[in-house]
């Protein structure tokens, strides 16, 4: 670079020329890949509960990329003869009702008593970013750390309810890894209660007391679902809300009628944070598992939840094929517009969206 204080019209200054700048990257760092892994290597990871390979397997099962899908499609059918022997609880509730606090507690609880858990904490998307913050580890500061738990944030990605479309074969995958006990937990946002509750065992739903929310707790729908509920933050000077909440719940399950699974669900009281009554939870979740697996309520759920997934898929795979239709991604927007402006209804679009599908589409017999 020339400095025009070096010219000779400027009588004793003298500005020298410097250094040259090294590049902003350094010359000597070689970019790190990923070892690819072949289906039967990522099986042999995960059946020796390498957690470093779970996470990538689990990223696989998520991506919406079409080699990803497949390869993920062979490593779950490869992982389902190991699947299917952990406990799954479904833990939901409303947002700060302490559902992440919660699940560290009784999670600790678990893996103290020599269990592995697995942990699905589904993370609302942004409807405008699409984006999720993922920060369900920060608030499990104590299981994030432990060597027996697992933990996995996921983005709801606006599937079903806010429930990860994905989760169930995760669920696969955990179980294969060698976790007996797996927590789902739901975003609270309306129907992820009803997703999850058709891939758990036991469904456990954290309420709050002091909240004037009492009488929305008791709607049904949710409430029927539940198979125990727990009122949160039972401490301090809302310890007699908490309970007051309690009997008013319990008051509540009476007026339902009686569960398929002949069990009466139970309301308990407790506080995540000060770690009170946490073990009484968990005596609950094992005295349901052990009543609904004597009477065979707990296979017939399973083979159930198994039937109502196939059904799931196919709506969902039915969903993706018609919007990714050649002839109905040209045809789409037109017809949008056409019910903007009111020219045809709703009903009549898509009438004719879905005829002009069929006629474009082969079907075949596999």
């Amino acid at each position: 670079m020339k400095h025009i204080e070096n010219d000779a019209a400027y009588k004793g200054l003298n500005v020298n020329n410097g250094v040259e700048q090294p590049p902003v990257v350094n010359p000597y760092l070689q970019p790190r890949r990923k070892k690819e892994y072949s289906v039967s290597e990522y099986v042999e990871h995960i059946l020796k509960g390498d957690n470093a390979i779970l996470s990538q397997a689990v990223t696989m099962v998520e991506s919406a990329n079409a080699q990803h899908q497949q390869i993920a499609q062979e490593l779950i059918e490869n992982c389902m003869p190991y699947s299917g022997k952990s406990l799954r609880v479904g833990i939901t509730g409303v947002p700060g009702a302490g559902k992440s606090t919660s699940i560290d507690t009784l999670g600790m609880h678990v893996v103290e008593k020599g269990h592995r858990l697995a942990v699905l904490a589904v993370d609302p998307s942004s409807e405008r970013s699409k984006g999720s913050i993922l920060g369900d580890k920060t608030r499990m500061e104590a299981l994030s750390v432990h060597a027996n738990a697992f933990i996995r944030p996921s983005p709801s990605a606006g599937s079903l309810g806010g429930v990860a479309r994905k989760t169930r074969e995760t669920i696969i995958l955990c179980e294969a890894a060698g976790f007996d006990i797996v927590f789902v937990e739901t975003v609270g946002v309306g129907q992820s209660e009803i997703a999850v509750h058709s891939m758990v065992d036991f469904f456990l739903l954290i309420q709050l007391a002091g909240t004037g929310d009492e009488l929305q707790g008791i709607k049904r729908g949710i409430m029927e679902m539940a198979d125990g509920i727990a009122v949160n933050k039972a401490d301090g000077n809302n310890i007699d809300k908490a309970r007051l909440a309690r009997q008013q719940f319990l008051n509540a399950l009476h007026l339902f009628p009686p569960s398929e699974s002949g069990w009466v669900p139970e309301v308990l009281t407790y506080s995540g944070y000060y770690n009170i009554g946490i073990p009484e939870i968990w005596d609950m979740v094992e005295r349901y598992c052990a009543f609904t697996q004597k009477n065979g309520y707990f296979e017939k759920k399973r083979s159930r939840q198994s039937k109502y997934w196939m059904n799931e898929t196919i709506h969902e795979e039915l969903k993706n094929h018609f919007y990714q239709n050649p002839a109905i991604i040209d045809l789409l927007q037109k017809k949008e517009q056409q019910v903007i402006n009111s020219e045809t209804t709703p009903f009549i679009a898509a009438k004719e969206l879905l005829e002009i599908y069929f006629n474009n589409t082969q079907f075949s017999v596999v």
